[in-house]
């Protein structure tokens, strides 16, 4: 059970009666066992409002997740750049930690259910409205030594043996709504290993960078990179072998099969049955 709450605040692709815009509070945790969603004028698209939504949201989720009236998220996470006022504001109000994060997968995958199914059957919809959803991202930065291991390669899982997820030996890690992409069953899911001797210490270094993707890029040269919180970026290898570079295009394509679901574990060597760590991650496309 995640006690992490992923939302997102936001102007939608609908006018009101008054051809204004309507805003809309997404809530759910990062399966999304629970979801909480409240529209919001925006005249009072504000701090204060947000903060009044999200508390009317907490009993609801203690309810769902039978949790006592002293349960609160652990942090809540938030994707929008433009929202780095409002949201931590209302969220300080809580004495919720707020983090900004691409590794928002589930309010994101939500978000784009409903773009789908549920904003078009408004009567004020507006397809042009839609916002996209960029990232501006950083130049690329050479992994810290505490990232730093031995070594590392390429691994990759059949579908079905997610299901056993919760069972596996991992010290830190996160899952993502894997049911709710509705993936082939014999989808296979691509991945790296990477291997250290201090793989605890490595994979608790890991757990606080806000893991979003594994990312191939040419330019200016052929690079493996890690992509962490709103626009971090990571070398985890440069790429001189040709051989090495068809093994991420490979990598690649396989992540595309799968609708960008990936992930990255760490191991204190390749025999070992223990993951000192393991994220699920899906790079998120812009539109």
């Amino acid at each position: 059970m995640s006690k992490v709450w992923e939302i997102d605040f936001y102007s939608r692709p609908i006018l009101d009666e008054q051809q204004k815009k309507i805003w809309e509070l997404l809530v759910c945790d990062t399966q999304r066992a629970f979801e909480f969603t409240k529209v919001c004028p925006g005249s009072q698209a504000n701090a204060r409002w947000l903060q009044t939504a999200l508390e009317e949201a907490l009993p609801l989720w203690r309810e769902a997740q039978h949790l006592t009236d002293q349960e609160f998220p652990e942090k809540i996470r938030f994707f929008r750049r433009s929202m780095k006022s409002i949201i931590p504001r209302a969220c300080d109000a809580l004495e919720i930690p707020s983090q900004p994060s691409r590794r928002t997968f589930a309010v994101y995958q939500w978000l784009r259910e409903r773009e789908q199914t549920v904003y078009p059957q408004h009567p004020g919809y507006q397809p042009m409205m839609i916002a996209p959803n960029t990232f501006e991202p950083t130049l690329p930065k050479p992994l810290p030594d505490a990232l730093m291991g031995e070594g590392w390669r390429l691994a990759s899982l059949e579908l079905s043996a997610f299901e056993q997820m919760n069972e596996w030996e991992i010290d830190f890690g996160e899952q993502i709504p894997l049911e709710k992409l509705k993936l082939p069953p014999n989808s296979i899911i691509p991945g790296l290993l990477i291997f250290s001797e201090r793989a605890t210490p490595l994979a608790g270094w890991m757990s606080g960078l806000e893991l979003s993707c594994l990312k191939l890029e040419m330019k200016p040269k052929a690079q493996l990179l890690l992509e962490t919180g709103i626009n971090e970026r990571w070398v985890i290898a440069y790429l001189n072998d040709p051989q090495l570079v068809a093994e991420i295009e490979e990598f690649e394509r396989a992540k595309q099969a799968a609708q960008q679901v990936h992930f990255v574990a760490v191991q204190s060597d390749p025999n070992s049955e223990k993951f000192a760590g393991f994220w699920l991650m899906q790079e998120i496309m812009p539109d």
